[in-house]
């Protein structure tokens, strides 16, 4: 099948040289006579993808955990533990991996047990990691580590932002008790950025339904500005109205989160004008902020949370204590 056949199709087809339901690397491709230059062409097209870095898989082959675990075995070398990101990845964890991550193609992340040294090559961001036993379980024959353990090491990283969105996306995958997540903060005492993980253990939350979303609540929490993840609005009469990001039920305000995905066209645009002057309609203030405006030095969202939060409060006669 030539390449305009696959672009109509959709599909590789029969006759390309490779198994179409199995991850394939680079070398893989070469030896199976696809030149570099077809591979780009492929990549560019959509009809192949790269899950992680070094390692190409054809769109028509979806996605399951046993692919991620047949992905990751091909670069991962017998001896390591996945960890961090590419663990959530593995374990299941939706939007664990950074935005675009298929694209600037991250490094993997790929520790060795202490005293065995790290990995050196251009795959991986590795190093050498303490995990107990019980800390780590076995997928599709790579050694990773638990949802409980990974939620506690991405929590433990520099920025604010990372560390709430990853572990409130291992939250998601209801594998362990969040009291337990925080119960056990304790025990990282004194290592590397182990003082982001209290400020945030407490804030992460399962129902927040993407990472924006969750660095939005932290943005409220540092405004002080109490929220709740996914409140549903009624009428009087019980009719549902709306089912809002984030939002005070006692001050009758929400703030939202408008990513691109499922906000950017003008029949989405629409509805959530529409849902909006009906929620307004029940009393609410709602505030609508954006990727560039949550996310770039010149956004204002940390402003308009505080403005929304003072307008709230001074509708029911108070003001927010210095």
């Amino acid at each position: 099948m030539d390449m305009e056949e696959m672009l109509f199709s959709g599909r590789l087809g029969s006759t390309f040289p490779l198994p179409v339901t199995e991850p394939f690397t680079f070398k893989m491709a070469r030896d199976a006579g696809i030149s570099r230059r077809r591979l780009g062409r492929l990549l560019g097209s959509g009809l192949v993808r790269r899950p992680i870095k070094g390692v190409y898989l054809a769109t028509e082959a979806g996605d399951s955990l046993a692919l991620r675990a047949a992905a990751l075995r091909l670069v991962a070398p017998p001896d390591c533990i996945i960890v961090d990101r590419h663990a959530g990845w593995l374990l299941g964890a939706e939007m664990i991996l950074a935005p675009g991550e298929h694209l600037s193609l991250r490094p993997l992340s790929l520790f060795r047990p202490a005293g065995r040294g790290r990995l050196r090559n251009d795959i991986a961001a590795s190093g050498e990691r303490s995990v107990k036993d019980s800390e780590t379980d076995e997928i599709g024959g790579l050694r990773v580590t638990t949802a409980l353990r990974t939620a506690w090491d991405l929590g433990r990283v520099r920025w604010r932002d990372e560390a709430i969105a990853g572990v409130s996306m291992m939250h998601r995958l209801g594998a362990y008790d969040p009291k337990e997540f925080v119960e056990g903060i304790k025990q990282f005492r004194g290592q590397r950025w182990v003082s982001t993980l209290r400020e945030i253990g407490p804030i992460a939350d399962g129902r927040f339904e993407s990472p924006p979303e969750a660095v939005l609540a932290l943005r409220c929490h540092q405004a002080r500005f109490r929220m709740t993840p996914q409140v549903e609005v009624f009428t009087e009469t019980g009719e549902f109205i709306a089912r809002l990001d984030l939002a005070n039920e006692d001050l009758l305000a929400a703030v939202e989160y408008d990513g691109a995905e499922w906000h950017s066209s003008p029949a989405q645009q629409e509805r959530d004008r529409e849902r909006r002057l009906d929620v307004r309609d029940e009393g609410w203030l709602v505030e609508a902020i954006t990727k560039g405006e949550l996310f770039t030095r010149t956004g204002d969202a940390d402003v308009r949370i505080r403005r929304l939060h003072h307008q709230a409060l001074r509708r029911r006669g108070r003001r927010l204590a210095s």
